[in-house]
């Protein structure tokens, strides 16, 4: 595989585990919230900064000094759009050091040559599959259906913001898949064949 491989994901689907168990059977480096480090120090911007814009759009009134912070005193930019920049230069950076494996953050649209995936599942199977992952955690199953919602809203204005296009929408992707009947691991098998990987599964 001589691709960067791109993961879009609904909330509770899995996309996460699966970039991570693909990356193992590649042999290839995976970068999530790794991202946020490193964009954080590429522009001397507290990670906690980072972590409020993750994925999400925050607005707020544009003549609050409060939350801009500028390359220089001259040009005046607000935060979440510096830290789509510099997330977005990470990532072709990253890039351009050979094949890995990036979810989220619109890298599917940052770069022109990359494998861009979409895992999605019914909203039934991404709450059982989030409260047993957090099984210590108090939560009922409409908490964590509102939890999910919200998390796959703050997503889709997200890449519509930066992109123009629809997050989730098929044609934007190689490969959408439905994590709920066969699992992760499923999703894995399929994306190996896919990739003429077979050898791997």
């Amino acid at each position: 595989m001589d691709k960067v491989i791109t993961i879009s994901r609904e909330f509770g689907s899995g996309g996460r585990e699966l970039g991570v168990k693909l990356a193992d059977k590649l042999g290839i480096p995976f970068y999530d919230k790794e991202l946020i480090s490193m964009a954080a120090d590429d522009i001397n911007i507290a990670e906690e900064a980072f972590r409020h814009y993750d994925e999400h759009i925050v607005v707020y009134d544009p003549l609050d000094r409060q939350y801009y912070h500028a390359f220089s005193d001259v040009y005046q930019i607000p935060m979440s759009d510096q830290i789509f920049v510099a997330q977005s230069n990470v990532i072709r950076r990253l890039a351009s050091h050979g094949p890995c494996i990036i979810v989220g953050r619109c890298a599917d649209m940052i770069l022109t040559d990359s494998l861009n995936l979409f895992i999605y599942a019914k909203m039934k199977d991404r709450i059982k599959r989030m409260l047993e992952l957090e099984s210590e955690a108090e939560s009922d199953g409409k908490e964590m259906e509102r939890r999910i919602r919200e998390v796959d809203r703050k997503r889709k204005e997200y890449y519509q913001y930066y992109t123009g296009n629809t997050w989730g929408r098929a044609q934007n992707y190689h490969l959408c898949l439905d994590s709920g009947p066969v699992g992760v691991d499923g999703c894995l098998k399929a994306v190996l064949a896919y990739l003429g990987e077979e050898d791997k599964i």
